[in-house]
């Protein structure tokens, strides 16, 4: 690396660990949704949503590195980037195991920064201990039903990142579906009147996207009248980087509540 780095984050948990491998120096850019840390991030320009981002703005910043999802973030927005960024850095973890590869890229990509490598090993390590504590004890298995968005209802499919989570416990994601690499088909729509539903074992109302609240337990207990309702930590069980070993550690907590 030349020159020092520009970097801007598009995707609220990578700039979360932009911050946690000490790259906020280096930070000229964030969407509206990347509020983590606060403290760290308060003086970083914003440039937008993750699905409406102001590419001019964007261009002004000058970055060196974008950072992008492809859950999170359009593939034409990406297009239109890698026309003027030299390094776009697109990032899919599916499960949480993949955090690891994410770290490794963080690294090749940032080697020549200071502290990256240690701090990234230290993140490394705090994953596999949490994967290791879930992975040490048998779980019965529970159907689950994690809510993300009412009026429609909406789901995950179990090839997401959030579905990945909740097999770490043994918890089945229902329906029983998958929604390809990407697309809108990874977050199904319910009508509520499916018959699975009576068989549900667990709901999950999760404060992101849609931030539900106690006023919404009754309405999900109607929908699945044999479950039991929680409201959950979305950004534990759905952001990557270094809220997953945490994210792990909450979710065997549920599972033994």
């Amino acid at each position: 690396m030349n020159s020092a780095p520009r970097i801007v984050s598009l995707v609220p948990s990578l700039t979360e660990l932009l911050v946690a491998l000490g790259l906020a120096p280096w930070l000229v850019g964030r969407t509206g949704f990347c509020i983590h840390p606060a403290d760290a991030l308060r003086s970083v320009p914003k440039i937008g949503g993750t699905k409406d981002v102001n590419l001019a703005k964007l261009r002004q910043l000058a970055p060196t590195h974008v950072l992008v999802n492809v859950d999170e973030n359009r593939l034409e927005t990406v297009e239109a980037i890698r026309g003027f960024v030299p390094n776009v850095l697109v990032t899919h973890p599916l499960a949480p195991a993949d955090n690891l590869a994410l770290l490794e890229q963080m690294v090749s990509t940032f080697a020549e920064l200071p502290g990256v490598h240690d701090s990234a090993a230290r993140l490394a390590d705090e994953l596999r201990t949490a994967l290791a504590r879930c992975a040490a004890r048998p779980w019965p298995e529970q159907r689950v039903l994690y809510l993300i968005w009412r009026e429609p209802w909406m789901t995950v499919a179990r090839d997401t990142y959030i579905a990945r989570m909740l097999e770490q416990v043994g918890w089945r994601s229902w329906p029983a579906v998958e929604g390809g690499s990407t697309g809108a088909a990874r977050y199904p729509v319910l009508q509520g009147d499916e018959p699975w539903l009576a068989h549900i074992d667990q709901v999950l109302l999760s404060s992101e996207p849609y931030r539900f609240t106690q006023q919404h337990l009754p309405l999900a207990q109607a929908l699945c009248p044999q479950a039991r309702v929680r409201l959950v930590d979305g950004e534990l069980l759905s952001w990557y980087g270094p809220r997953a070993a945490p994210g792990l550690d909450y979710l065997r907590a549920l599972a033994e509540a």
